[in-house]
């Protein structure tokens, strides 16, 4: 099998203009409003409460759009993400708007030695990062390598069973068809375009991704030495999760089964505190 960070980097890299160019981003907004926020740190807030003053690291952070906005409600962050145009559009992002974000690039399993052991108040990871990584025990490792005793994890992810269904039909019933639980072999994607409007055509459409089961992630955690303090399940996601079978709610952005929205969890928010 190809590495999988080269091949997977390879697509993110290309994507970066594109992403930051796109209305999803919302680059200009938060130029315009020095109080706005991610679509998706707003949908947090209930649950994140008051991150002021907090020692903050968002792993996997792409080009920083969530981790500023975690910034503007007082945290002091860094943002990690293997991607080289990532971490230097976000960097860019952050000097431009006076966030006092500092952003690294770096493997998210080198995150401890890049970043330093127990530095952190707070580690955050938003939508569509667990995909990406082969080993969820060695996330969780990382994770509690770089929390202060204490320190909360929060996550919102997609849902391992959402992740699990066939998206791409449009027509007809959704399947069952990808793994719910982690595999050694990843799943291989051949596929152009992004998740975000574009006219941007792509070279690099190779991917490597992987599922991990929720009781998986929370087991991880706990033998990684942290304690869960809370996992909610939603019924929305920030994104077109199945096309031609959900409908998007235009004041939040997420998007929701069309029908019974009740029968699927689109995507889940997890916390826990290192021991």
């Amino acid at each position: 099998m190809d590495d999988y960070r080269v091949v997977n980097r390879a697509s993110w890299d290309e994507r970066v203009p594109a992403h930051a160019a796109s209305a999803g981003y919302k680059l200009a907004e938060f130029e315009r409003d020095p109080k706005f926020l991610s679509d998706v740190v707003r949908f947090d807030l209930p649950l994140l409460g008051d991150i002021s003053g907090l020692r903050g690291v968002h792993l996997q952070c792409h080009i920083g759009t969530d981790t500023v906005s975690l910034a503007r409600l007082g945290a002091r962050m860094s943002g990690l993400d293997f991607s080289g145009p990532a971490v230097a559009q976000a960097q860019s992002f952050s000097d431009q708007l006076g966030a006092g974000v500092d952003f690294h690039q770096a493997d998210v399993y080198d995150a401890v030695e890049v970043l330093g052991a127990a530095q952190y108040d707070l580690v955050y990871t938003g939508i569509g990062a667990l995909c990406w990584i082969p080993s969820i025990e060695r996330w969780a490792e990382t994770v509690a390598g770089l929390l202060k005793p204490g320190g909360r994890l929060f996550i919102r992810e997609g849902h391992p069973m959402l992740w699990a269904l066939d998206g791409d039909r449009v027509a007809g019933e959704v399947t069952l068809d990808y793994p719910y639980f982690e595999t050694e072999e990843p799943l291989v994607w051949d596929e152009g375009g992004t998740y975000v409007e574009t006219e941007a055509e792509f070279s690099n459409n190779l991917t490597h991704e992987w599922n991990h089961g929720l009781g998986e992630i929370v087991t991880a955690l706990l033998n990684a030495g942290l304690d869960l303090t809370g996992l909610a399940e939603h019924d929305s996601a920030p994104w077109t999760a199945l096309p031609g079978h959900m409908t998007e709610d235009p004041e939040t952005g997420e998007w929701r089964l069309t029908e019974k929205p009740f029968r699927l969890p689109a995507t889940y928010t997890l916390q826990a505190v290192r021991r």
